[in-house]
């Protein structure tokens, strides 16, 4: 249990002491500086401890607001602060400072704020919650108090917290029609002690029994399979309402939140493919793995822009500038959101497609849908980036290196090449990514099947690909070289499965490319996380992106029939299990952050 020290005399008539108890803190009362120091001294150190003011008046949930978020070392409103036990060294210190004056030289206002103040000073970042409508006041003088009281009860506390419940930048689709009674949901949940962890969990077996409905190939099944879609994806939404109506976050949330949305997705993709097979023998994987592969894609160019921009010093461009104005003009903002295809838009238009239609239909329409979503977001991104005067930092360029996904024959590549790369001009990375990437797809494509011309230009593949990244990832478009490598990998293996010809290749490419995609997920959120990338050994035992290029061309060129379905099987699950092994452990045992999108762009 966290402790809450009361600082100053008792207040007649205040409910403070009840609602810090509601909000799982032990109450420990403290007249002045020198007793809070001796009451923090008692609490062991591995809690949260709050300082409150006696005469702190407001709102329930600004107090749960300030002093439970588990995210922030330390977090403050007027009369009350947190620190968790990471800072707790430095609040002892304040604390003993504060002690230590004179009664002439101690300040007249609250304890807590004056805290804060401190924590500021000796450098650990004070979280100070968005209240909105919600109250949290220090009144002193009786008439204060009144005015302050009129305030809270003018105020639907509760409506407050369903509505910050809701992220304040969502899709068409999820604000209008699943947000309005999922945030509901999520208070039906909190009040029967429900985690966000189960209602993940729950989302995701929805989600499997739709891709299972689906893949029975028959009518009552694919509406079935629409309707579980939809539902899976109003708990998915849950989730993180509950997380945020309770305060709910942890490290393994997020990371099961993430992967499992992409799980998700991609089963039902697998089940419309066997659905096609098991209803007339229609065979879609290759469209199925398109499907994933382009969706990858997408997110690998969201997560890598972001990375290169995201410190980005000088960052503006009369790109960005015309997007801003366009944001003011309401209609546009929701029509530019649902051009994307954001989760919302699309898990609604899969379902719809599944349950009055063909999974080839779906997965067709899907693939137009979503190129046309890809070719609108990155040529925006592209025009910002030519147009804006920024300089990048080591730390976007180290976040832009991890998403690369170099192994160690790119690598040798790479220190081979260095100097001559140097003298090269700031577009050299996405234009040698631009020679390689295309070429060993177009190769695969278009040389016999089972020949060693697919080999010899992965072997080239390998080269440029060390090329681009011999120097930092700095210029202008070098965010391009990660999704452009993503490309390149996924393709020859979609095209090569497809060209075999070979019985069960393609659901094999299938579960190969969504090992590798499950890896390069999970080096995104380790990265957004602020923990860095997965260990080199691993991208190395793992080959990188060119290794595991090179090692599919030459599986082509060895082995055909069902010894080139062998191989691509036996390469996923060894990949599964040591990306899966490696990931559940650090997520499971790390101290990384937790992180929830409440705010940006919806995947």
């Amino acid at each position: 249990m966290s402790t809450a020290i009361l600082t100053g005399p008792p207040v007649v008539g205040s409910s403070l002491t009840e609602d810090l108890a509601a909000l799982g803190f032990a109450v420990r009362p403290a007249a002045d500086a020198a007793a809070a120091a001796a009451q923090l001294t008692a609490v062991p150190a591995g809690e949260r401890v709050a300082v409150v003011d006696t005469r702190f008046l407001g709102h329930r949930h600004a107090l749960r607001l300030a002093l439970t978020d588990p995210r922030f070392p330390a977090a403050a409103v007027d009369g009350a602060l947190t620190a968790a036990p990471e800072a707790r060294e430095e609040l002892a210190r304040a604390l003993a400072a504060r002690a230590g004056r004179a009664p002439a030289e101690r300040p007249a206002g609250p304890l807590p704020d004056a805290l804060a103040a401190d924590l500021l000073g000796a450098g650990v970042p004070v979280h100070r919650p968005e209240l909105g409508a919600l109250v949290a006041a220090v009144p002193d003088a009786p008439e204060e108090r009144a005015a302050a009281r009129a305030a809270v009860a003018a105020v639907d506390e509760e409506e407050v917290r369903l509505r910050s419940a809701v992220k304040s930048r969502d899709g068409f689709f999820t604000t209008f029609c699943v947000s309005p009674y999922s945030r509901y949901l999520a208070r039906w949940c909190a009040r029967r002690g429900l985690t966000p962890n189960q209602v993940t969990t729950a989302s995701l077996l929805t989600a499997l029994i739709a891709a299972g409905c689906a893949a029975t190939g028959t009518r009552p099944g694919f509406v079935a399979a629409g309707v579980l879609l939809i539902a899976s994806f109003v708990l998915d939404c849950t989730d993180g309402q509950l997380a945020r109506y309770a305060l709910r976050y942890s490290t393994l949330g997020a990371w099961l939140d993430a992967t499992f949305d992409r799980a998700k997705e991609y089963a039902f993709y697998a089940g419309l493919a066997l659905g096609a097979a098991n209803a007339s023998g229609d065979d879609v994987w290759a469209l199925a793995l398109g499907a994933m592969v382009l969706q990858t894609c997408r997110h690998v160019v969201d997560f890598s822009f972001n990375e290169a921009n995201h410190d980005a010093t000088g960052n503006t461009s009369p790109t960005a500038a015309l997007s801003d104005r366009l944001d003011s003009v309401g209609w546009t903002v929701w029509a530019r959101r649902m051009i994307v295809l954001p989760i919302g838009e699309r898990w609604a238009l899969i379902a719809v497609l599944t349950a009055i239609t063909t999974p080839r239909i779906t997965l067709v329409v899907l693939l137009v849908g979503c190129a046309f979503a890809a070719c609108y977001t990155t040529a925006g991104r592209v025009l910002r980036s030519v147009t804006r005067k920024a300089h990048r930092t080591d730390r976007a360029a180290g976040a832009l290196a991890d998403l690369a996904d170099t192994g160690p024959l790119a690598e040798g590549c790479a220190a081979a090449l260095r100097g001559a790369v140097r003298r090269l001009p700031g577009l050299a990375a996405p234009v040698l990514t631009l020679l390689g990437a295309p070429a060993v797809v177009t190769v695969a494509a278009i040389a016999p099947f089972g020949g060693v011309w697919p080999v010899v230009a992965a072997l080239g593949y390998a080269l440029t690909s060390g090329a681009a990244v011999a120097r930092p990832l700095k210029g202008p478009l070098d965010w391009l070289v990660p999704p452009l490598f993503r490309a390149a990998e996924y393709t020859t293996v979609l095209v090569l499965a497809a060209r075999s010809e070979v019985n069960g290749a393609l659901p094999a490419a299938f579960g190969l490319v969504a090992a590798v995609a499950y890896h390069h997920y999970d080096t995104v959120y380790r990265i957004r996380g602020g923990t860095g990338a997965p260990p080199r050994l691993l991208v190395r035992l793992t080959g990188g992106h060119e290794g595991r290029t090179l090692a599919v061309t030459a599986a082509a060129a060895l082995w055909h029939d069902q010894g080139f379905t062998i191989a691509l099987t036996a390469l996923a699950g060894v990949l599964a299990l040591a990306v899966l092994i490696e990931s559940i452990r650090f997520w499971v045992s790390s101290g990384a952050p937790a992180v929830h999108d409440g705010t940006g762009e919806p995947a």
